[in-house]
């Protein structure tokens, strides 16, 4: 389970405003191995966190480059899991390390998209040049990746904006975040959406998560259904908040957990700017 909120606008009107906010939470078992947000790659232009779980090693979840390729992974939630298929993890990786665009990536995952099990995937051009173009493919959904109209978006453990109630609670929740973007200092925003992230009111009933993880999700349904979950052994390990300004200086916060233990938690913030 993974959620991710994000407002984005290409050409924003007020200098002072934000052409993309993002926060995310990566939702995984607290014994599987990662390595903490940094740089790495080609001359180290890309920026994230990477699983280390033996078989799936350098896949991840979010991550944005110097060059203003930026990419995040949920799951779909589905009963049962094909073993045998591919990490989903590699899907990001091999787009922030492409050459090709947003939309002729997904185009390729979707002619692929059988080999792995479900899965949603955002992937962005972000150009202070061009332009930013955001698009959107998900493997249990259209057969063809859309470009997403500049906006605000919910992307959980469904296709995107399907309105889970903990979606729809969570995005609101954003919302009233986003709107005071400009008012507010950079910090204190970040603050703000750390703060949405890490809500854990279960927002019940639903029966459409009940319905889509039927048995698999039924005994953890009041955990599930939060923003933030938090179940015994497993649930939100990294809070993720990222931002680009008008001028593409992008600031990365990563809020992490440490040695299994929700108690314990490490904050960083990486700064750039975009190379294009």
């Amino acid at each position: 389970m993974c959620i991710i909120f994000f407002k984005f606008d290409p050409r924003p009107v007020s200098k002072n405003a934000y052409r993309l906010i993002l926060a995310a939470n990566r939702d995984e078992f607290y014994h599987r191995p990662s390595k903490l947000a940094d740089f790495w790659g080609n001359n180290n232009e890309v920026l994230s966190g990477l699983d280390m779980e033996e078989g799936k090693e350098g896949g991840t979840w979010l991550g944005i480059s110097t060059r203003g390729k930026l990419a995040a992974l949920t799951n779909y939630l589905q009963p049962r899991q094909d073993r045998d298929a591919r990490g989903r993890g590699e899907l990001v990786t091999h787009f922030l390390t492409t050459d090709m665009d947003s939309l002729s990536y997904l185009k390729k995952v979707s002619a692929e998209g059988h080999l792995y099990n479900g899965f949603n995937l955002i992937a962005a051009d972000l150009s202070t040049e061009k332009g930013d173009v955001v698009c959107y493919y998900g493997n249990r959904g259209e057969p063809e990746p859309v470009v997403l109209a500049p906006g605000t978006y919910g992307l959980s453990n469904a296709l995107l904006e399907t309105p889970w109630r903990k979606l729809c609670f969570g995005k609101q929740l954003f919302l009233e975040a986003v709107e005071r973007s400009q008012e507010l200092p950079k910090d204190a925003l970040i603050a703000q959406l750390l703060h949405v992230l890490n809500n854990d009111e279960a927002q019940l009933p639903d029966p459409a998560i009940e319905d889509q993880g039927r048995e698999y999700v039924q005994p953890f349904l009041s955990k599930y259904a939060a923003v933030c979950v938090r179940c015994p052994g497993y649930g939100t390990r990294t809070n993720t908040v990222i931002l680009v300004d008008a001028d593409g200086h992008v600031t990365f916060t990563e809020r992490s957990m440490l040695d299994k233990d929700p108690s314990c938690w490490e904050t960083s913030t990486h700064e750039f700017k975009l190379q294009s």
